[in-house]
């Protein structure tokens, strides 16, 4: 079986970021780029699923992007994916045209089982794999964290509000991961060598129009200073006050 994982090169949720000088998007200057933190769920799932069906699957790692992005995908590599494959853009896209060209090339590398993160945490737009499935016409289950596959048959557990529920489907189908999936492997040496010589193959990504369009981007608004009213019990009715006239949450 192929087995696709579409990942994300994003920018790491620890690095403070600035707006560029255009106004809609950010500052690339001095930001660290990690694989988007879900994908790595998915990278392990598909390595585990991998593993389970035996040498005759192969694990493909795709990626929408500039030639960065092919850090992340040599990170998937030294995790244990076999081969990758960049899908060329400089250009931004919003999720259809990413999911359009995530699409196109799985239907061309004739994957049966489609794993991506529930999210990336840039965007953090939640659609991508849900689209993905639609225009591929393959079975969805998003935000899994747990799943069994069984020849064609598939049994996911997955959080919705509230709670969790048991949904089952058959192949093909796209999975998008949750934190709790499983325990993403460190690269080992061993790992990091051996991604070295792995292909990456480089494609221009399927032309789609973008059907959202960033206007403007700007950081939130600094938070106000505390204030100390007081270190004893006479405090507290100014304190009620407060609450009640300034921050309206009594």
């Amino acid at each position: 079986m192929k087995i696709a994982v579409c990942v994300s090169h994003v920018p790491d949720t620890a690095t403070k970021v600035k707006v560029g000088s255009d106004g809609k998007s950010i500052d690339p200057t001095g930001v660290t780029y990690i694989i988007n933190p879900y994908d790595e769920f998915a990278v392990e799932e598909a390595l585990k699923t991998k593993e389970k069906l035996g040498d005759d699957s192969e694990v493909v790692v795709i990626s929408v992007g500039g030639d960065s992005s092919k850090e992340t995908i040599r990170k998937a590599l030294a995790m244990g994916a076999d081969r990758g494959v960049l899908l060329k853009d400089d250009n931004p896209r919003d999720s259809f045209a990413v999911a359009k060209a995530l699409s196109e090339e799985i239907k061309a590398q004739g994957c049966e089982l489609v794993f991506c993160g529930k999210q990336s945490v840039d965007y953090d737009n939640t659609i991508t794999g849900q689209l993905v499935a639609e225009m591929l016409g393959y079975s969805c289950i998003p935000v899994v964290v747990e799943l069994t596959i069984d020849g064609n048959k598939i049994r996911a557990e997955r959080e919705i509000e509230g709670g969790r529920e048991v949904v089952e489907t058959e192949l093909p189908a796209v999975i998008t991961a949750q934190k709790g999936l499983n325990e993403p492997r460190y690269a080992s040496l061993k790992g990091i060598m051996a991604a070295k010589k792995k292909t990456i193959e480089e494609k221009p990504a399927a032309e789609a129009e973008s059907l959202t369009e960033v206007l403007s981007m700007k950081l939130p608004p600094p938070k106000q200073p505390g204030r100390i009213l007081g270190t004893d019990s006479s405090a507290v009715p100014e304190l009620v006050r407060l609450l009640r006239e300034e921050a309206k949450v009594l």
